[in-house]
């Protein structure tokens, strides 16, 4: 699993278990390395959100331990969430006023998190006069306002069409890039978990588990030519291959 020591992020037998007693995961070990885009990837229901979130501090496991290294993390959830009643700036500036950061020096990041995702020139729009992939990349700009190293991501365009998907993608990964983010990615999707990561988690269901810790040898940059790969269409199949295994997994059954 790599050096405990280095890891972004160190999960060891972490599991979930509702008061119901539903078992909604099963004990889940992972190092995640500095700088790595990792996925991971599942049908509904699999665990994937949860353990997330868990990753975040926002929901407690019930056994096991997660380490983080330190490092400054961001949220970025499946809605964009942004104050209808505030333009495109004071949405991004919100964790900063929220930490009590100096107006002068939080407009200054603000305007450097906007010119990374492209939205500069929208500074005073309010959320109802963007598109949903405008509205996401704001979400995106209040993730990176407060410099994190760690960005979490719950299925950010899951709702998107498949054309501003797949720009908030390439986009994505070039501030993972540029930036030198730690970056665990949720998604349902197996062709934008190939694009993306650098390693992808499967998980399977009915209770959450780990089937594959699956790394791809994929070169950097990633353009939309290398979506019709053969490279690329080979990790997909055998993504495919590994999810449809898992669906058939329930109960305890390892």
């Amino acid at each position: 699993m790599g050096d405990k020591a280095a890891s972004a992020v160190s999960m060891h037998e972490v599991e979930q278990v509702y008061p119901n007693g539903t078992r909604a995961l099963m004990p889940v070990s992972l190092d995640i390395r500095p700088g790595e885009f990792v996925s991971l990837l599942g049908p509904s229901g699999c665990g994937k959100s949860t353990l997330l979130k868990m990753i975040a501090g926002l929901l407690q496991p019930t056994a096991g331990r997660i380490q983080l290294s330190g490092q400054q993390l961001s949220f970025v959830f499946q809605e964009a969430t942004l104050m209808p009643w505030a333009d495109v700036h004071a949405n991004v500036r919100l964790p900063l006023d929220l930490a009590g950061v100096p107006r002068p020096q939080a407009d200054g990041r603000v305007d450097e998190a906007l010119q990374l995702v492209g939205l500069s020139a929208f500074a005073k729009q309010r959320p109802r006069e963007l598109s949903g992939g405008m509205q996401m990349r704001v979400s995106i700009a209040r993730g990176l306002v407060t410099r994190p190293r760690l960005l979490l991501m719950d299925e950010p365009f899951g709702a998107l069409d498949e054309i501003t998907r797949n720009r908030l993608d390439a986009d994505l990964l070039a501030l993972w890039r540029q930036q030198g983010l730690t970056v665990v990615f949720v998604t349902h999707s197996i062709t934008e978990a190939v694009f993306l990561s650098s390693r992808v988690i499967v998980m399977g269901a009915r209770p959450g588990r780990v089937v594959e810790d699956y790394a791809l040898d994929n070169p950097w940059p990633r353009d939309d030519d290398h979506r019709t790969s053969p490279a690329f269409n080979a990790h997909v199949r055998h993504l495919q291959h590994r999810l449809s295994q898992a669906s058939a997994l329930t109960g305890d059954a390892p």
